[in-house]
């Protein structure tokens, strides 16, 4: 039926690709090292092939991805940005990395050898990148036996070693710690004979590249920070917020006291009530932690708190202060006026789980 109008969302995250790029300059201004742009778990949830797109005009080093399934979904938009695999590859996936050109980390002798054959038997180089354990616990050569590591891996034909990285476990939660983890890296680094021959060194995340400074590295793996969002409260300021997510008031009601409201009754009305109903719950990813823990919408220029559950489908919002809301009105639940990080805390989580929960039915609009 050609002639009938497709409906609005229902619900939607705004994703504002000019306020990436701000942030992407922050990450390049504050580190002053190149940058690889981490665009895992489809970039945090803002949708893999407009933030590759997006990115791949400003000149990024790499496009950081966690597995070979993520790397071909990239290498099918035509992106030119080399693609490094940050974690450790299975037996199976590494042919059809040597064959594309991604660039793996090498976690282990067993990695490195195997890699070495497959690109001998195409003959071809693989580019890799050694990881060192300095604490993360999930993979990498710990740094006592790195330099024996890369002395090894460097005899190999088939590959070639152009950089080695580490990961930082706490770097928004110990400071301590993660000082001495900088120390423990810089010092392998300036100790490690063949240095010149490691182009890329990196350690820092998003809080790495924030809080803490390296005598070494030469890039930063910024995730989080790009999306708008500091792991380090003092930086907030500067980033600017890239997703906003929004639904509409679908129905308005009045209710007496006494009445419940949502499953299991957890909210009962103690007053008249105006009850709006939205149109989104956690089958969109909308944390169904939030339920009873006073989350808060922005509705009609104000903030508005939910009552009861969250169902997969809606929640239900209290209007009895707020008049001048009609059905179809947009609801935002967080964004530029509901931070993200007030939505995580009340749901017991963290940011980066909002963001890539955020599921497929939630259409992404893209602007900027």
């Amino acid at each position: 039926m050609s002639d009938v109008p497709e409906s609005p969302p229902r619900s939607w995250a705004e994703v504002d690709l000019s306020a990436l790029r701000h942030n992407l300059a922050v990450a390049g201004e504050l580190s002053n090292q190149q940058v690889m742009a981490v665009v895992k778990a489809s970039a945090y949830g803002h949708g893999l092939e407009a933030v590759a797109s997006a990115l791949e005009q400003e000149e990024v080093a790499f496009f950081g991805v966690a597995n070979v399934g993520e790397a071909r979904r990239l290498s099918e938009t035509g992106v030119r940005t080399p693609i490094y695999l940050l974690g450790g590859t299975f037996p199976a996936e590494r042919e059809e990395v040597v064959a594309h050109n991604w660039l793996p980390c090498l976690n282990t002798m067993e990695e490195a050898h195997h890699f070495d054959e497959l690109a001998r038997n195409r003959g071809t180089v693989v580019e890799a990148h050694l990881t060192v354990d300095t604490g993360m616990g999930r993979g990498g050569f710990l740094p006592a036996d790195a330099p024996a590591a890369l002395e090894a891996i460097r005899t190999l034909p088939g590959i070639k070693v152009s950089g080695l990285g580490s990961h930082l476990p706490s770097a928004d939660e110990d400071v301590e710690f993660t000082r001495s983890q900088f120390e423990t890296f810089d010092s392998l680094i300036e100790s490690l004979p063949g240095r010149d021959q490691l182009k890329h060194v990196h350690l820092s995340n998003s809080a790495g590249l924030l809080g803490y400074q390296s005598r070494t590295t030469t890039l930063v793996r910024p995730g989080l920070l790009l999306y708008g969002v500091s792991p380090l409260n003092e930086h907030s300021a500067t980033l600017r917020t890239v997703m906003t997510l929004k639904s509409r008031v679908a129905v308005i009601r009045d209710l007496p006291p006494g009445h419940g409201i949502s499953y299991g009754r957890t909210f009962v009305t103690t007053r008249s009530t105006r009850v709006a109903t939205i149109g989104i719950g956690y089958g969109d990813g909308y944390p169904r932690t939030l339920s009873n823990h006073t989350p808060e919408v922005f509705i009609c220029g104000h903030r508005a708190p939910l009552l009861g559950r969250v169902t997969m489908d809606q929640v239900m919002v209290d209007l009895t202060d707020h008049p001048g809301c009609s059905p179809g009105d947009e609801v935002e639940l967080f964004g530029p006026n509901i931070p993200v990080e007030e939505v995580a805390s009340k749901a017991g989580t963290i940011p980066w789980e909002v963001f890539t929960s955020i599921t497929p039915r939630v259409q992404r609009v893209y602007s900027g």
